[in-house]
């Protein structure tokens, strides 16, 4: 039967990918430590479950309108007035089917072909093929381990062209665990100043930074940043609901319309129960559940880079944000291990599965192929016993392994 194009050039996610393969290994008896799962390994948190099945119960089974129900969305708005200082009225804000839907949208709402969206690297491998599927073109901006990774103010100015349409911003960043610091982005807001350039800025990790970062919302940093700014959250990673697909936009209401007007006809509303349990992940409750998983997430991030640090030939920043390390091994690459040529950051992988049954996702579908993703969304137990298979194999020279 055939398939169009645009299908045909879209590639399966490659963290997706990855965590299937692990799951298909473990289900073969195979014994595999997973860094690939970018979702937190707790459960949703119970006052979450108890109101959806209080709404189910209730009869909060039909349709809602296409952007959310008003209580949900005057929520979020409130939300965003008291922790990312956003004055936000209901109409500004739509409830999407999860952060990679908003993301879509998004992009098909204010993208047409020839239009070009500035994509800083490491960029989470969803961004590019939404540009593409919207008849856009990514317009890839290197950055280096020297700067922590992240776009200066210069290296944006002289990027923009008259075909810039959308400048992508991911702090904290998924797969590089960096923050961008207030003054950072305060520096990329006023090159952007007298510009039509539109942001879209993806704040699905904000809960999750760790030691002295601080959190800042791109629109919060002036009345222009407000009025060029998209701004994505969701339910996902901060509440550990990532099967819930709850995502959100608030910008201007133009936008928001045009969303709504897609939604409509794309998938309607977000899953009506599960729009209730999200005003109640909002609620009370909220500090303490998040809290309690960023404590951990940060003891185990603080690990994991200084065990990483401690392999010969890797290089890794302590993680600020987010759940994941984002080691540069380009230093082990020219090796030969257990006969494996490895060359880059698909053959580190490939070959550490295959040969030490370790689940990792290479750092080419993030636009960095030096590097590769370790998340440390699993159990103490589990880090030290991949990264452990991880140090052995790097130590060999094209012997057996001993696994």
């Amino acid at each position: 039967m055939k398939i169009s194009k645009r299908a045909q050039d879209v590639p399966p996610s490659a963290t997706i990918a990855v965590t299937a393969r692990a799951q298909e290994l473990k289900a073969q008896g195979v014994d595999v430590i997973g860094f690939g799962a970018g979702e937190p390994d707790f459960d949703t948190p119970d006052y979450i479950k108890d109101a959806a099945v209080k709404a189910l119960k209730a009869g909060k089974t039909k349709y809602t309108p296409a952007a959310g129900i008003i209580e949900l969305r005057t929520a979020i708005a409130a939300k965003l007035k008291k922790e990312n200082e956003l004055q936000y009225s209901p109409d500004q804000i739509i409830v999407n089917l999860g952060g990679k839907h908003s993301v879509y949208e998004l992009m098909q709402a204010v993208l047409d072909p020839g239009d070009e969206v500035i994509l800083p690297t490491p960029y989470w491998v969803t961004y590019p093929e939404t540009i593409k599927l919207a008849g856009a073109t990514a317009k890839i901006m290197q950055t280096d381990r020297d700067n922590s990774y992240k776009i200066t103010p210069q290296q944006l100015k002289d990027a923009i062209t008259d075909k810039t349409a959308m400048l992508l911003i991911n702090s904290p960043n998924n797969p590089g665990g960096f923050t961008y610091t207030p003054e950072e982005l305060k520096s990329i807001a006023e090159v952007l100043e007298g510009t039509n350039v539109i942001v879209l800025s993806d704040e699905i990790y904000e809960k999750l930074i760790y030691g002295d970062t601080k959190f800042v919302s791109f629109a919060s940093l002036s009345e222009d940043a407000y009025n060029r700014t998209l701004t994505l959250n969701g339910f996902s990673k901060t509440f550990s609901m990532t099967g819930w697909r709850l995502g959100y936009t608030a910008g201007p209401v133009e936008v928001i319309k045009a969303m709504s007007r897609l939604q409509s006809h794309m998938t309607s509303n977000a899953v009506t129960f599960g729009q209730y349990a999200a005003i109640a992940a909002l609620g009370e409750p909220a500090d303490e559940a998040i809290e309690s998983m960023r404590v951990e997430f940060e003891r185990r991030g603080k690990y994991m880079a200084e065990r990483l640090n401690n392999i010969k030939g890797v290089q890794c920043s302590e993680p600020t944000g987010a759940f994941y390390c984002f080691p540069d091994v380009s230093g082990h690459y020219g090796r030969t291990i257990n006969s494996q040529r490895i060359t880059s950051s698909m053959d580190f992988a490939k070959a550490l599965l295959d040969q030490a049954n370790v689940a990792l996702v290479p750092g080419l579908p993030f636009g960095c192929d030096n590097n590769i993703r370790l998340s440390f969304a699993c159990s103490l137990e589990q880090i030290t016993e991949g990264l452990d298979r991880l140090n052995e194999w790097l130590t060999l020279d094209d012997i057996q392994l001993r696994v």
